[in-house]
């Protein structure tokens, strides 16, 4: 990956709490699975920023190879990596997620 790229990507995911890289923008997912997301950011009452990957494609592939995970929407708490759309719908679905966003949010 390009050095310029991964520093990049790095101060996306350090500028807010919670960063979700997605299609789209919050306001407006351009896939499912990203909506999947924000639906469930929503309906925990969490204050997250996006990042439209559809908008540069240098991150959009970037990300993948920085989390080494091959999908989007990709999730980063507190500069750490959750995982995806399925992995969030599991985590919200046990309870896990609102949990672990507290604990980080208040720390």
């Amino acid at each position: 990956m390009d050095p310029n790229t991964k520093t990049r990507i790095e101060e996306l995911i350090n500028s807010s709490p919670i960063m979700v890289f997605m299609k789209g923008t919050k306001l407006m997912p351009q896939c499912g699975f990203s909506n999947n997301v924000v639906q469930i950011l929503n309906a925990l009452g969490i204050s997250f920023e996006t990042f439209d990957v559809l908008s540069d494609m240098d991150i959009r592939e970037g990300i993948k190879d920085y989390s080494n995970w091959p999908t989007i929407p990709q999730i980063y708490v507190k500069g750490e990596f959750i995982g995806g759309s399925d992995i969030l719908i599991e985590m919200y679905n046990s309870g896990e997620l609102r949990e672990k966003l507290e604990i980080a949010l208040a720390s």
